[in-house]
């Protein structure tokens, strides 16, 4: 699985291929902290798995077939980004809100 590589630069982007329009995601890295928001309103919070591994984040997705108009669908999203060096990534956090944003937060270490 590819590793995709995050700047620290506070304009940096992330992936994502269920985000609308080209894909990619703002990611907001200031002093204070990390956040990024990612699309995820097709699955449900029992369908949604992030971990983290050292300073990589590890994000999967997965409902099984549910019936749509046009038949059946599943949907599977397995992505592994790299963290930014000045988070602690023992404060990552990922909540799932009622609009289907799915917000990985984490906050920096201490200066």
């Amino acid at each position: 699985m590819p590793i995709i590589s995050i700047s620290t630069d506070a304009a940096a982007s992330w992936d994502w291929p269920l985000q609308h329009n080209d894909g990619v995601v703002k990611v907001t890295n200031t002093t204070e902290k990390f956040e990024v928001g990612l699309d995820a309103g097709f699955f449900g919070p029992n369908d949604i798995d992030v971990k983290v591994n050292g300073y990589e984040i590890i994000i999967h997705l997965r409902h099984d077939d549910r019936q749509t108009e046009y038949g059946f669908v599943n949907r599977e999203v397995h992505r592994t980004y790299k963290l930014p060096d000045d988070i602690d990534p023992a404060t990552v956090t990922s909540h799932l809100n009622s609009s289907g944003v799915l917000t990985i937060s984490a906050k920096k270490f201490a200066m």
